[in-house]
Protein backbone atom coordinates (compact mmCIF):
# COMPACT_ATOMS: atom_id res chain seq x y z
CA UNK A 1 0.00 0.00 0.00
CA UNK A 2 1.32 3.49 -0.63
CA UNK A 3 0.60 5.06 2.65
CA UNK A 4 3.60 4.75 4.34
CA UNK A 5 2.57 2.63 7.04
CA UNK A 6 3.13 -1.26 7.41
CA UNK A 7 -0.40 -2.36 8.07
CA UNK A 8 0.85 -6.26 8.23
CA UNK A 9 3.98 -5.37 10.54
CA UNK A 10 1.97 -3.14 12.94
CA UNK A 11 -1.09 -5.23 13.18
CA UNK A 12 1.11 -8.42 14.21
CA UNK A 13 3.30 -6.50 16.48
CA UNK A 14 0.22 -5.04 18.50
CA UNK A 15 -1.23 -8.36 17.97
CA UNK A 16 2.01 -10.32 19.68
CA UNK A 17 2.20 -7.20 22.25
CA UNK A 18 -1.18 -8.21 23.73
CA UNK A 19 -1.17 -11.96 22.76
CA UNK A 20 1.59 -11.97 25.55
CA UNK A 21 -1.30 -12.08 28.24
CA UNK A 22 -3.89 -12.94 26.65
CA UNK A 23 -4.00 -16.77 25.27
CA UNK A 24 -5.39 -18.30 22.17
CA UNK A 25 -7.99 -15.82 21.68
CA UNK A 26 -6.62 -14.52 18.10
CA UNK A 27 -9.52 -14.47 16.54
CA UNK A 28 -11.32 -12.01 19.06
CA UNK A 29 -8.24 -9.75 19.30
CA UNK A 30 -8.12 -9.35 15.43
CA UNK A 31 -11.96 -8.28 15.11
CA UNK A 32 -11.66 -5.86 18.34
CA UNK A 33 -8.51 -4.67 16.97
CA UNK A 34 -10.57 -4.10 13.62
CA UNK A 35 -13.22 -1.70 15.21
CA UNK A 36 -10.26 0.26 16.78
CA UNK A 37 -9.03 0.56 13.55
CA UNK A 38 -11.97 1.76 11.65
CA UNK A 39 -13.25 4.03 14.38
CA UNK A 40 -16.06 2.31 16.16
CA UNK A 41 -16.73 0.91 19.84
CA UNK A 42 -17.14 -2.65 20.68
CA UNK A 43 -19.09 -4.65 23.12
CA UNK A 44 -17.75 -7.65 24.92
CA UNK A 45 -20.80 -9.76 26.32
CA UNK A 46 -19.69 -12.83 28.33
CA UNK A 47 -19.65 -13.99 31.53
CA UNK A 48 -17.30 -12.61 34.27
CA UNK A 49 -13.12 -13.64 34.54
CA UNK A 50 -12.32 -14.62 31.33
CA UNK A 51 -10.07 -11.73 30.30
CA UNK A 52 -12.39 -9.18 28.68
CA UNK A 53 -10.86 -6.09 31.40
CA UNK A 54 -7.48 -7.70 30.51
CA UNK A 55 -7.84 -7.11 26.90
CA UNK A 56 -8.98 -3.79 27.02
CA UNK A 57 -5.75 -2.85 28.95
CA UNK A 58 -3.44 -4.51 26.99
CA UNK A 59 -4.66 -2.89 24.05
CA UNK A 60 -4.50 0.90 25.56
CA UNK A 61 -1.28 0.02 26.55
CA UNK A 62 -0.05 -1.53 22.75
CA UNK A 63 -1.59 1.42 21.32
CA UNK A 64 -0.64 4.21 23.66
CA UNK A 65 -3.96 5.30 24.81
CA UNK A 66 -4.98 7.28 27.61
CA UNK A 67 -7.06 4.81 29.79
CA UNK A 68 -9.88 5.38 32.14
CA UNK A 69 -11.94 2.55 33.27
CA UNK A 70 -15.67 2.78 35.50
CA UNK A 71 -17.00 -0.14 37.19
CA UNK A 72 -20.95 -0.16 36.16
CA UNK A 73 -23.08 -0.26 39.11
CA UNK A 74 -26.59 0.99 40.11
CA UNK A 75 -25.23 4.31 42.18
CA UNK A 76 -23.05 5.60 39.14
CA UNK A 77 -24.35 8.84 38.23
CA UNK A 78 -24.38 9.92 34.97
CA UNK A 79 -22.12 12.91 35.90
CA UNK A 80 -19.72 10.49 36.93
CA UNK A 81 -19.04 9.78 33.08
CA UNK A 82 -19.54 13.27 31.44
CA UNK A 83 -18.24 15.33 34.49
CA UNK A 84 -19.84 18.21 35.97
CA UNK A 85 -19.28 21.50 36.43
CA UNK A 86 -17.99 22.73 40.53
CA UNK A 87 -18.09 26.73 41.59
CA UNK A 88 -14.91 28.05 41.94
CA UNK A 89 -14.25 30.73 44.37
CA UNK A 90 -10.63 32.19 43.10
CA UNK A 91 -12.47 33.03 39.99
CA UNK A 92 -16.10 33.02 40.91
CA UNK A 93 -16.90 31.41 38.29
CA UNK A 94 -18.24 27.09 37.18
CA UNK A 95 -15.11 25.28 36.41
CA UNK A 96 -15.56 22.31 34.62
CA UNK A 97 -14.39 18.64 36.31
CA UNK A 98 -13.99 16.52 33.44
CA UNK A 99 -15.37 13.06 33.88
CA UNK A 100 -13.99 9.55 33.40
CA UNK A 101 -15.02 9.50 29.74
CA UNK A 102 -12.93 11.68 28.55
CA UNK A 103 -9.76 9.71 27.47
CA UNK A 104 -8.66 7.73 24.71
CA UNK A 105 -10.19 4.11 25.46
CA UNK A 106 -12.93 4.12 28.23
CA UNK A 107 -13.54 0.74 29.35
CA UNK A 108 -17.13 0.46 30.93
CA UNK A 109 -16.99 -2.08 32.96
CA UNK A 110 -20.20 -4.52 33.42
CA UNK A 111 -22.43 -1.72 31.49
CA UNK A 112 -25.25 -3.25 31.69
CA UNK A 113 -25.44 -2.86 35.79
CA UNK A 114 -26.25 0.27 35.78
CA UNK A 115 -29.45 2.23 35.26
CA UNK A 116 -30.65 3.91 31.95
CA UNK A 117 -30.06 7.07 32.62
CA UNK A 118 -26.43 6.01 33.51
CA UNK A 119 -25.90 4.20 30.29
CA UNK A 120 -27.68 6.81 28.03
CA UNK A 121 -25.03 9.83 29.25
CA UNK A 122 -22.53 7.62 27.04
CA UNK A 123 -24.45 7.95 23.86
CA UNK A 124 -23.21 11.37 23.13
CA UNK A 125 -19.70 10.44 23.63
CA UNK A 126 -20.21 7.37 21.23
CA UNK A 127 -21.91 9.15 18.68
CA UNK A 128 -20.53 12.40 18.08
CA UNK A 129 -17.32 12.39 20.15
CA UNK A 130 -18.36 15.22 22.49
CA UNK A 131 -20.22 15.68 25.67
CA UNK A 132 -22.27 18.32 27.09
CA UNK A 133 -22.34 19.46 30.56
CA UNK A 134 -24.34 22.51 31.99
CA UNK A 135 -24.87 23.60 28.01
CA UNK A 136 -21.13 23.75 27.54
CA UNK A 137 -20.15 20.88 24.68
CA UNK A 138 -16.48 19.61 25.22
CA UNK A 139 -14.88 17.31 22.68
CA UNK A 140 -13.43 14.03 23.80
CA UNK A 141 -9.89 13.21 22.79
CA UNK A 142 -8.95 11.87 19.54
CA UNK A 143 -8.74 9.11 18.79
CA UNK A 144 -11.48 7.30 20.91
CA UNK A 145 -13.10 4.66 21.61
CA UNK A 146 -15.40 2.57 24.55
CA UNK A 147 -15.01 -1.10 24.78
CA UNK A 148 -17.77 -2.36 27.27
CA UNK A 149 -18.32 -4.96 28.60
CA UNK A 150 -21.66 -6.78 29.67
CA UNK A 151 -22.96 -9.48 31.46
CA UNK A 152 -25.43 -12.44 29.61
CA UNK A 153 -28.95 -11.35 30.12
CA UNK A 154 -30.32 -12.95 33.23
CA UNK A 155 -27.22 -12.22 35.34
CA UNK A 156 -27.79 -10.85 38.82
CA UNK A 157 -28.80 -7.31 39.42
CA UNK A 158 -28.42 -6.77 34.84
CA UNK A 159 -30.60 -5.36 32.59
CA UNK A 160 -31.38 -5.59 28.79
CA UNK A 161 -29.15 -2.39 27.00
CA UNK A 162 -31.64 -0.41 24.74
CA UNK A 163 -31.80 -0.86 21.31
CA UNK A 164 -30.63 2.48 20.32
CA UNK A 165 -27.58 1.88 22.49
CA UNK A 166 -26.68 -1.61 21.02
CA UNK A 167 -26.61 -0.28 17.31
CA UNK A 168 -24.39 2.24 18.64
CA UNK A 169 -21.70 -0.52 18.98
CA UNK A 170 -19.66 -1.32 15.95
CA UNK A 171 -19.44 -4.98 16.66
CA UNK A 172 -20.14 -7.43 19.80
CA UNK A 173 -17.78 -10.36 20.68
CA UNK A 174 -17.61 -12.83 23.10
CA UNK A 175 -14.45 -14.12 24.55
CA UNK A 176 -15.83 -17.40 26.26
CA UNK A 177 -13.36 -20.30 27.97
CA UNK A 178 -10.19 -20.80 27.16
CA UNK A 179 -9.37 -23.83 25.75
CA UNK A 180 -7.26 -26.41 28.37
CA UNK A 181 -3.93 -26.15 27.15
CA UNK A 182 -4.29 -22.12 26.84
CA UNK A 183 -5.68 -21.79 29.97
CA UNK A 184 -2.48 -23.66 31.47
CA UNK A 185 -0.47 -21.54 29.14
CA UNK A 186 -2.18 -18.34 30.80
CA UNK A 187 -1.41 -19.90 34.35
CA UNK A 188 2.15 -20.69 33.71
CA UNK A 189 3.22 -17.09 32.32
CA UNK A 190 1.24 -15.46 35.12
CA UNK A 191 3.81 -16.97 37.47
CA UNK A 192 6.15 -16.08 35.26
CA UNK A 193 5.44 -12.28 36.57
CA UNK A 194 3.38 -11.74 32.61
CA UNK A 195 0.60 -8.91 32.99
CA UNK A 196 -0.72 -5.87 31.38
CA UNK A 197 1.97 -3.72 32.18
CA UNK A 198 4.67 -6.04 30.80
CA UNK A 199 2.92 -4.97 26.91
CA UNK A 200 5.17 -2.78 25.01
CA UNK A 201 3.58 0.41 23.36
CA UNK A 202 3.82 -0.78 19.40
CA UNK A 203 1.93 2.74 18.48
CA UNK A 204 1.48 6.48 19.68
CA UNK A 205 -2.18 8.08 19.44
CA UNK A 206 -0.87 10.13 16.48
CA UNK A 207 -0.23 6.91 14.73
CA UNK A 208 -3.38 5.70 15.10
CA UNK A 209 -4.84 8.62 13.74
CA UNK A 210 -2.88 7.88 10.48
CA UNK A 211 -3.75 4.33 10.63
CA UNK A 212 -7.56 5.16 10.73
CA UNK A 213 -7.22 7.65 7.44
CA UNK A 214 -5.25 4.97 6.19
CA UNK A 215 -8.02 2.55 6.62
CA UNK A 216 -11.03 4.72 5.67
CA UNK A 217 -9.07 5.88 2.34
CA UNK A 218 -9.46 2.02 1.33
CA UNK A 219 -11.68 1.54 -1.97
CA UNK A 220 -14.60 -0.07 -2.41
CA UNK A 221 -16.35 -0.46 -5.40
CA UNK A 222 -20.13 0.31 -5.87
CA UNK A 223 -20.80 -3.43 -6.77
CA UNK A 224 -19.23 -4.11 -2.77
CA UNK A 225 -21.64 -1.03 -1.23
CA UNK A 226 -24.71 -2.81 -3.14
CA UNK A 227 -23.52 -6.28 -1.65
CA UNK A 228 -23.29 -4.83 1.76
CA UNK A 229 -26.15 -2.46 1.87
CA UNK A 230 -28.29 -5.75 0.16
CA UNK A 231 -27.45 -8.36 3.09
CA UNK A 232 -28.68 -5.79 5.47
CA UNK A 233 -31.40 -4.63 4.02
CA UNK A 234 -32.66 -9.06 3.89
CA UNK A 235 -32.66 -8.60 7.38
CA UNK A 236 -35.32 -6.10 7.24
CA UNK A 237 -37.41 -8.69 5.89
CA UNK A 238 -36.73 -12.33 7.47
CA UNK A 239 -39.52 -13.70 9.40
CA UNK A 240 -37.62 -14.97 11.68
CA UNK A 241 -36.41 -11.55 12.45
CA UNK A 242 -38.33 -8.95 14.53
CA UNK A 243 -36.48 -6.27 13.70
CA UNK A 244 -33.61 -5.56 11.54
CA UNK A 245 -30.79 -4.17 10.73
CA UNK A 246 -30.58 -0.33 10.72
CA UNK A 247 -28.62 1.98 8.18
CA UNK A 248 -26.33 2.02 11.04
CA UNK A 249 -25.12 -0.95 10.32
CA UNK A 250 -24.36 -0.78 6.76
CA UNK A 251 -21.90 2.38 7.38
CA UNK A 252 -20.46 0.40 10.31
CA UNK A 253 -20.31 -3.00 8.34
CA UNK A 254 -18.40 -1.23 5.34
CA UNK A 255 -15.99 0.64 7.96
CA UNK A 256 -15.28 -2.80 9.26
CA UNK A 257 -14.63 -4.63 5.87
CA UNK A 258 -12.52 -1.39 4.52
CA UNK A 259 -10.32 -2.09 7.82
CA UNK A 260 -10.30 -6.21 7.49
CA UNK A 261 -8.46 -5.38 4.03
CA UNK A 262 -6.37 -2.73 4.89
CA UNK A 263 -4.84 -4.52 8.12
CA UNK A 264 -4.01 -7.28 5.15
CA UNK A 265 -2.41 -5.20 3.26
CA UNK A 266 -4.61 -4.26 0.46
CA UNK A 267 -6.23 -1.54 -0.64
CA UNK A 268 -9.36 -2.67 -1.94
CA UNK A 269 -12.43 -4.65 0.17
CA UNK A 270 -12.76 -8.20 -1.39
CA UNK A 271 -16.24 -10.40 -0.42
CA UNK A 272 -14.43 -12.47 2.48
CA UNK A 273 -13.80 -9.24 4.04
CA UNK A 274 -17.56 -8.67 4.62
CA UNK A 275 -17.98 -11.85 5.66
CA UNK A 276 -15.33 -12.16 8.30
CA UNK A 277 -17.07 -9.22 10.48
CA UNK A 278 -20.66 -9.96 9.07
CA UNK A 279 -21.98 -11.83 12.17
CA UNK A 280 -20.10 -10.10 15.19
CA UNK A 281 -21.38 -6.43 13.44
CA UNK A 282 -24.87 -7.31 12.31
CA UNK A 283 -26.60 -10.30 15.21
CA UNK A 284 -26.32 -7.88 18.27
CA UNK A 285 -28.20 -5.30 16.45
CA UNK A 286 -31.18 -7.45 15.32
CA UNK A 287 -34.67 -8.33 17.34
CA UNK A 288 -35.45 -12.18 17.72
CA UNK A 289 -39.04 -13.07 18.53
CA UNK A 290 -38.78 -15.23 21.60
CA UNK A 291 -38.61 -18.80 20.22
CA UNK A 292 -35.12 -17.50 18.93
CA UNK A 293 -32.83 -18.25 22.15
CA UNK A 294 -29.81 -19.69 21.33
CA UNK A 295 -27.01 -18.48 19.95
CA UNK A 296 -26.35 -21.51 17.39
CA UNK A 297 -30.00 -20.20 16.12
CA UNK A 298 -29.25 -17.57 15.42
CA UNK A 299 -25.94 -17.92 13.52
CA UNK A 300 -27.65 -20.59 11.46
CA UNK A 301 -30.28 -17.80 10.42
CA UNK A 302 -27.70 -15.44 9.63
CA UNK A 303 -25.35 -17.26 7.74
CA UNK A 304 -28.09 -19.08 5.49
CA UNK A 305 -29.30 -15.28 4.91
CA UNK A 306 -25.61 -14.10 3.80
CA UNK A 307 -25.19 -17.54 1.73
CA UNK A 308 -28.62 -16.24 -0.15
CA UNK A 309 -27.22 -12.95 -1.67
CA UNK A 310 -24.86 -13.47 -4.38
CA UNK A 311 -21.32 -12.11 -3.34
CA UNK A 312 -20.22 -9.89 -6.63
CA UNK A 313 -17.15 -10.36 -8.43
CA UNK A 314 -14.26 -8.14 -7.89
CA UNK A 315 -11.10 -8.22 -9.77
Amino acid sequence: MNNGIDSIGNAKQILHEVGKVIVGKNETMIKVLLAIVAGGHILMEDIPGVGKTTLAVSLSRALGLDYNRVQFTPDVLPSDITGYSIYDKNTGEMRYQKGAVLCNLFLADELNRATSRTQSALLQAMEEGEVTVDAQTYAVPQPFVVIATQNPTGAKGTQMLPDSQMDRFMLRVSMGYPAHEDEIEMVRRRQSGVSPESVRQVVSRQELLEIRKAAESVYIKDEMIDYIVTLCGKTRCEPRILQGASPRASLALTALSKATAWIQGRDYVLPRDVRFVFHDCIEHRLIWPQEVTSAEEKDAILEKLFDSVKAPAVK
